[in-house]
């Protein structure tokens, strides 16, 4: 059940809120789906990704619709239409950012059970109640109409890009697999796990990028049972590693875990950052919804070509190769999770968040991450956000779910990635 995000309904202070009433909307909202995510079986890291990225344009074009400092990115995104025109009459921009993400959880997080729609309801009707006070009638509904028309905008413009409809929770209903020994095999006997997931989200149109060709990786080592072999040695590497973990790599490895079900997954592990950062720096709502929408697109589109390639080269996990090859009874620390090994998509992901947040904050730009901390894993310091992203990456080959050159190659198709996202103009 959706207890935490119940709790939420009753909205929350952002530090910031004294100076702008935006910012305890936006805290708000995403608060609410960073636990409708973690309770709601179908947001796997892909489906997640996308659904957080829409979110942040459509808080960003809310925000940015009455800036004097941001720009939008109507034409600067693959066929994003120009956002509606504001009326010659007075408006009121928190009201327009809460019907904005009202309408964009709304669609985006559509999906979640009855007491997650219960949950969204109450927190719509609190915020509606608290940023309505005492405005005239006629400015709450032209400003309503405003924020609800942008998402719209949005809304209408994510329909076309292949990923709107999810069935069967990503997995296909007949799918033919691979028979060469190194392609992928089910490593899980749940039923609904024999075929891959998302096989097809590697054609989704992305946002930022240029085409679907777009950072595209070498393929993995050649694939061999030879113990001289380069493919041979990662295995052993990853064999290796999980016989002799110390503490703290076995913390490393659960902190990114970030499971479906049971964290935000790793894209909101990530906004789970942004906002602790936002809160501690009491960042304006215009730094907040710039880094959200970033972060946001970078991740989805990170998925989108880290999918491209897991299914373009189909490669088996460590677990099958070493029970074939090294030892029969291994075991991983993690869940082996049920698609391709090659690249990982922690890695991919976690690049390119590192590589746009760098560009939003600033290089050695230190943090502590408590994504975790209600889960009872303690808080972890970073430096910077790319000591963070290696963490992420390396914290797969300690669970024993993928091999070096997945982690290295995913990081660095990651950073491709950010470069194509920092490209954007957001500030004026």
């Amino acid at each position: 059940m959706l207890c935490t995000a119940l709790l939420l309904v009753t909205p929350a202070p952002s530090q910031a809120a004294g100076a702008d009433a935006r910012t305890m909307v936006l805290h708000n909202w995403y608060r609410m789906i960073l636990e409708l995510v973690r309770h709601t079986p179908t947001y796997t890291p892909p489906v997640a990704s996308r659904a957080f990225a829409y979110t942040g344009l459509i808080a960003y074009e809310a925000t940015a619709s009455n800036s004097d400092t941001l720009a939008s990115l109507a034409g600067q995104l693959n066929g994003l239409p120009p956002m509606p025109p504001r009326e010659d009459a007075a408006y009121d921009d928190t009201i327009v950012l809460q019907a904005a993400m009202t309408r964009a959880v709304t669609v985006f997080f559509s999906n979640t059970g009855p007491t997650g729609q219960r949950a969204k309801q109450a927190m719509a009707d609190a915020l509606q109640a608290q940023v309505t006070k005492d405005i005239p009638k006629d400015v709450v509904d032209r400003s309503m109409a405003f924020g609800t028309a942008i998402a719209d905008t949005v809304i209408a413009w994510s329909e076309t890009d292949g990923g709107a409809v999810v069935e069967n929770m990503g997995f296909p209903m007949d799918y033919t697999l691979g028979g060469e020994p190194q392609d992928w095999v089910p490593t899980n006997p749940i039923n609904l796990q024999q075929f891959p997931l998302l096989p097809q989200w590697g054609s989704l149109r992305p946002f930022t990028l240029p085409d679907n060709e777009a950072c595209a990786l070498p393929p993995p080592p050649a694939y061999s049972e030879d113990p001289t072999s380069a493919f041979y040695a990662e295995a052993k590497e990853v064999y290796d590693t999980s016989k002799s973990l110390t503490d703290e790599q076995k913390l490393i490895a659960r902190f990114w875990s970030d499971d479906p079900m049971l964290s935000p997954t790793p894209p909101g592990h990530w906004v789970a950052i942004v906002m602790q950062i936002a809160e501690r720096d009491s960042l304006s709502v215009e730094t907040r919804v710039d880094a959200l929408v970033r972060l946001g697109m970078g991740v989805a589109d990170g998925f989108i070509v880290n999918w491209r390639d897991k299914y373009r080269y189909d490669l088996l996990r460590p677990l099958t190769y070493i029970r074939r090859v090294i030892d029969p009874k291994w075991e991983a620390l993690l869940i082996t999770p049920p698609f391709p090994e090659y690249p990982s998509g922690h890695s991919t992901q976690s690049g390119a968040a590192a590589t746009v947040l760098t560009a939003v904050f600033g290089e050695n730009f230190a943090f502590d991450d408590s994504t975790h901390a209600d889960d009872g894993l303690p808080i972890r310091s970073f430096p910077n956000f790319h000591a963070a992203a290696d963490e992420a990456g390396i914290s797969r080959l300690y669970g024993g779910i993928h091999f070096r050159a997945a982690i290295d190659k995913g990081l660095d198709q990651g950073d491709c990635v950010g470069e194509f996202v920092n490209k954007l103009r957001t500030w004026k």
